[in-house]
């Protein structure tokens, strides 16, 4: 993977983070902790997908055959952080 190449996974990786923490409602953390999200919801997401036998949807190439599942990541981050959520959550 060129440096290029290594610069738009995480671009694309913090844009599906931020939507998946958007989606539950708002994250906590800045930036590294969005981009993890990311990379976490596209193991999680991709992993759900193949014991389902669900097909990898709008998978951007990145580049050497790497690709990475755009959808099944904003999945799977937003699984993640709806459960990190609930055990995190602030009691009165």
């Amino acid at each position: 993977m060129t440096l290029v190449g290594f610069f738009l996974l995480l671009i694309i990786a913090f844009v599906c983070g931020a939507i998946a923490q958007t989606m539950v409602g708002g994250g906590r953390g800045g930036c590294l902790v969005t981009i993890a999200v990311g990379f976490i919801g596209a193991m999680l997401g991709s992993w759900m997908a193949k014991s389902l036998g669900l097909p990898i949807l709008l998978a951007v190439d990145i580049g050497g055959g790497e690709q990475f599942p755009i959808i099944w990541s904003i999945m799977g981050g937003a699984l993640f952080c709806a459960i990190i959520s609930l055990l995190t959550r602030r009691r009165p």
